[in-house]
């Protein structure tokens, strides 16, 4: 017999305890996170049988994935989607609002010409404001698949999310590059 009384069925959000939802409480995640890891850290289960204790690293990995699949937004909202019965096409939809590419595009060569003139500044600008988008995009996401459940809209922003989140790497790297 087994002291898990989990279900490896269950999605995140059930695991947690938690509702499906785009605007989600990170303190209630984290403290959820917390509770479940508790019941199942193989370290808990040093000293059962050897089928517990690999259950319990499956429940601990599978724990861990769900808490940094919920803790971000973009990875959530993916997740959400999925879990909604909508394929937000990742893979296969790459078309993008002409003018949101032209930006992207601009910003690119902004942080490339900050990069090369080795400008902390300038890129710690171009990261500040694309941060403050993002924060302004994951809010409409929330709305778009909480409120009002336009689950097309929703797939369209994840995929330009993704693009600024690539971004905002590359923007991280450059940092890196020139504070190095």
């Amino acid at each position: 017999m087994t002291t898990f009384d989990l279900n490896f069925a269950e999605d995140y959000f059930t695991l947690f305890g938690l509702p499906r939802e785009q605007a989600l409480d990170l303190a209630s995640l984290e403290k959820c996170f917390r509770a479940v890891q508790a019941k199942v850290h193989p370290d808990k289960h040093a000293h059962a049988g050897d089928s517990d204790r690999r259950l319990a690293m499956q429940w601990a990995t599978r724990v861990n994935e769900a808490f940094q699949t919920l803790k971000s937004p973009g990875k959530r909202a993916r997740y959400l989607l999925h879990l909604l019965g909508h394929d937000p096409q990742i893979e296969s939809n790459t078309a993008m609002p002409v003018e949101f590419l032209m930006k992207q595009m601009e910003l690119r060569e902004a942080v490339m010409e900050a990069r090369s003139a080795a400008d902390e500044e300038a890129l710690e600008a171009v990261r500040s404001n694309l941060l403050n988008e993002i924060k302004v995009e994951y809010q409409r996401l929330a709305e778009l698949i909480d409120v009002t459940r336009d689950f097309t809209a929703a797939a369209n922003l994840v995929r330009q999310l993704m693009f600024q989140e690539k971004l905002l790497t590359e923007i991280d790297d450059a940092l890196e590059a020139v504070t190095a």
